[in-house]
This record gives C-alpha cells, sequence and structure tokens, in this order.
C-alpha cells in the first residue's frame, strides 16, 4: 500500500524533471543566460549585410549559440550605424537586444551630428580589433603607394577613394593620410557607402581610383586577385598578409585601428547589465570565438566594465576632434 500510495508523486517527480529538460532543450541549452528568461537574444547590426558589423553580429551568433540559445541577426542600414541605433534606443529596458557597433559609428554620430549618441545606450564591451587595407582595382595602373601619393599630391580631388560611410574610419583615414604627405584633408575625394559590398561595387566598376577597407572584409578580394593591396595602416606587417607593407614603411606616417564592440539599450538593470558583460566574457574565451578570431584575423581587444565606458569616452573625443580638423564636423 504505501508503494502504492507513492506511485502519484513519483509520477509526478518524473513529469516534473522531463518538464525542466524540454524547457532547456527548447532554450537551446541555454541554463547560463537565466536571465533572458527563456526570451530570444536579438544582435542588431546597424548596416547591411556582408560588411564588418554584420560578420561580427552573426559570429557572435554562432559563439553564443551554446549559452544563449538561438539569437537571431537583423540589419538596420544606413548613416554610419547612426540609423540603426536611433532605432536601437527604442528598446529602453529590454535585456534581450544588443547592438554591435564601432570606430565607424562614433564618427558617423559626429560627422551626421546624429540626434541620437552613444551616451544614450549601455556600454558592454570591446571586442575585436581590425586594421585598414588600401586597394586598387587589380588592373588599375597604380602599382604601388609611391605612384598613388604622387597623384595625389599632383591633382588630389582627381582620386576618389571608395569607402565606408561618411566620418568613418576609411574617411579619417583618407584624411589622415592626405595631410601626412603634405595636401589638404578637406579636399579628400571620398565617396562614402553604408556598407562594405556596396564599397566594393564602385571601386570595381572604375567609379573609384582606390579604396580602403577593413582587412578582415578585403582579405577574399585580395586573396581572389580583384584587387592589388598597396598598405595596410598597421604599426606592423600582419601574418595574414607578409608581403603588404604599411603606411610607415613606405614613408606615410600615418597608423590607424579598427575596433568593433556591442552596447545594450539604455534603462537595463544593473543585474541586466552585469549578466549581459558576463554573457560576452565567456563567449570570447570560447574556442568558438578564437577560432573565429583566427579565421577572420581579428584581433582580440575585450574589454568591458569601467574601463571599456572609459575608452568609449576617450574615442569619442578623439575623433570629434579629428574629424572637426579635417572639416567633417
Amino acid at each position: 500500500m504505501r508503494w502504492r500510495s507513492s506511485v502519484p508523486y513519483a509520477a509526478a517527480a518524473l513529469v516534473a524533471v522531463l518538464l525542466v529538460a524540454t524547457t532547456l532543450a527548447g532554450r537551446g541549452g541555454q541554463a547560463d543566460a537565466g536571465f533572458l528568461d527563456g526570451r530570444q537574444l536579438r544582435l542588431l547590426a546597424p548596416a547591411a549585410p556582408g560588411g564588418g558589423w554584420d560578420q561580427t553580429a552573426r559570429e557572435m551568433q554562432a559563439a553564443l549559440r551554446g549559452t544563449a540559445g538561438r539569437t537571431e541577426v537583423y540589419n538596420v542600414a544606413g548613416a554610419g550605424g547612426t540609423i540603426g541605433l536611433s532605432q536601437f534606443v527604442r528598446h529602453d529596458g529590454d535585456p534581450t537586444q544588443m547592438m554591435v557597433f564601432g570606430l565607424v559609428m562614433v564618427g558617423a554620430i559626429e560627422s551626421d551630428d546624429a540626434p541620437v549618441r552613444l551616451d544614450e545606450t549601455t556600454p558592454l564591451a570591446r571586442l575585436t580589433t581590425d586594421y585598414e587595407i588600401l586597394v586598387v582595382p587589380a588592373d588599375s595602373p597604380i602599382r604601388d603607394l609611391s605612384q598613388l601619393t604622387e597623384r595625389m599630391r599632383t591633382d588630389l580631388p582627381s582620386v576618389s577613394f571608395s569607402g565606408g560611410s561618411a566620418g568613418g574610419v576609411e574617411q579619417i583615414l583618407t584624411g589622415l593620410i592626405a595631410g601626412a604627405i603634405g595636401a589638404d584633408p578637406a579636399r579628400v575625394n571620398y565617396v562614402a557607402h553604408s556598407g562594405g559590398g556596396e564599397a566594393l561595387a564602385t571601386l570595381l566598376s572604375g567609379r573609384a581610383t582606390a579604396g580602403i577597407s577593413g582587412v578582415s572584409e578585403m582579405i577574399s578580394q585580395i586573396e581572389a586577385g580583384t584587387v592589388r593591396p598597396l598598405a595596410v595602416s598597421s604599426a606592423a606587417r600582419l601574418p595574414d598578409l607578409p608581403t603588404v607593407p604599411t603606411l610607415r614603411e613606405q614613408g606615410v606616417d600615418v597608423e590607424l585601428s579598427n575596433w568593433r564592440g556591442a552596447v545594450a539599450p539604455p534603462g537595463i538593470s544593473a543585474a541586466d547589465e552585469a549578466a549581459l558583460e558576463k554573457l560576452i566574457t565567456d563567449m570570447t574565451a570560447s574556442e568558438a570565438w578564437r577560432r573565429t578570431l583566427a579565421d577572420r584575423g581579428w584581433g582580440d581587444a575585450t574589454l568591458t566594465g569601467p574601463e571599456f565606458e572609459t575608452f568609449l569616452d576617450e574615442e569619442q573625443r578623439r575623433v570629434a576632434d579629428v574629424l572637426a580638423k579635417m572639416g567633417l564636423a
């Protein structure tokens, strides 16, 4: 009789275990991301598909699968990410939302005098760093950097550069190069685009003399032979492109690195902010993310907490100063 009376309790316990297991399975095993409470994490890439922010968001999506379960990446392109930013801040208090951003957006906010600024988000982490590369189409008569800079000195407006959004890292680099060779940065002929794919199309169509992009975005075109690399913006040659000299090696005293990170909407709780930072920190230590860095050629630049907030404040001031000198802000 005792055994019989315990049967309903045993059955109930079994059902409870099955329900818990089913719930965890349905969440993609996101037991470590319990603050999401079963909700789906959404990652905003504020640019068109194919560019650096889109690549970063999709690699995060893959690396977070084991802890956050199934996540969604969506794109809102335009104006150096500021259109996406203006939509993102509407998710006030929602910890299921994250946005990828970086130095490009910092510049676009200043150059466009954007109504929404990064101060209205919750900074989470810096993730990666990347360098810029200067290229020309494979059939271009320009063979090296010295030929390009000579044309810039002779007739700067006739040399057009294809790159990312206005005020972004690519345009900043063109201005720095012009200044370093004694030309007027304000006279640089720069053709801005909302995404890397569009910038590449302009370059390959012959509508631009040269192109500037992140190494990770351009390396496949270099390997395919569609473009010829002239210089990288790093301090030393890059392991993946050992034959491509730096700007400084060729007499142009310029160094510039790009970086990307993530923010959350305004108004989230301190607990949710800490949970999101931990989620990202755990992701950057994962084997999947380490493979991503190696495959993409990105540098690990993980930084969170007050240190990241200080870094972001300094970057905003530095970029505002540079763009003002270029006449872009």
